[in-house]
């Protein structure tokens, strides 16, 4: 069953961002959720690696990328990496529409050098999302804002109903959305991104023990490490 989506503090920036620019790069690690919050704004959608369909979108990028834009928009283009032109294409539409709000990009990778002809500056935003911090998964009673801080406006005291057990167990679990409200020995499972980031392949001898002290034993719960 698909997750209920939890509202991200990237929501407020990308509506702004498209409020003021044509479309609107999201970057950010694999897994971080910047295709979920793309489609939550998003009226109409392509998925540039939907199995069914992947080859027919390529060979459209490859003769006439406009066709693969025309949409309710914003329109999200998933992993448009996969057809690098659709950036140009992308930066072109733009300027002929004259209009904000047209397009979101999310890619987990970016192509190669020179694959692109124009870097977008003024037509194409860019947004950096990042894992859910403990406010967005709901962890976080959010007393203390980092932002009022900084910015001198709020007295540093609050109160957190966590207990050390639990403090231990989101900062190993991490704030990947796909692991938020799951079972314990399922979000502490190897994570196949940071695995695959660090070019780690878990086995059943190699996963080591992440050790947290409940009140009545010591606990041992699997990590990649």
């Amino acid at each position: 069953m698909k997750q209920k989506y939890l509202p991200r503090i990237a929501d407020k920036a990308l509506d702004a961002a498209l409020e003021a620019s044509g479309a609107v790069l999201i970057e950010g690690p694999k897994w971080c959720g910047k295709t979920r919050t793309a489609h939550e704004k998003a009226a109409s959608t392509l998925y540039m690696q939907d199995p069914d369909q992947s080859a027919a979108y390529l060979k459209a990028a490859a003769t006439k990328p406009s066709l693969l834009l025309r949409g309710a928009v914003p329109r999200l283009l998933d992993e448009w990496q996969m057809a690098p032109v659709l950036w140009d294409a992308v930066r072109f539409a733009v300027d002929e529409r004259g209009e904000t709000g047209q397009f979101i990009l999310t890619g987990s990778a970016m192509p190669t050098d020179n694959a692109t002809r124009h870097t977008g500056t003024g037509r194409i935003a860019r947004l950096l999302m990042r894992p859910m911090s403990l406010f967005e998964s709901r962890e976080s009673n959010g007393d203390i804002s980092l932002r009022a801080l900084f910015d001198g406006t709020a007295e540093v005291e609050g109160f957190s109903e966590l207990t050390i057990e639990k403090l231990a167990f989101v900062l190993a679990r991490g704030g990947w959305p796909a692991t938020i409200g799951a079972r314990e020995t399922a979000a502490l499972r190897p994570n196949p991104c940071v695995c695959a980031i660090c070019g780690y392949t878990p086995r059943p001898t190699m996963v080591k023990c992440f050790i947290i002290r409940t009140n009545q034993a010591w606990k041992r719960t699997p990590w990649c490490i």
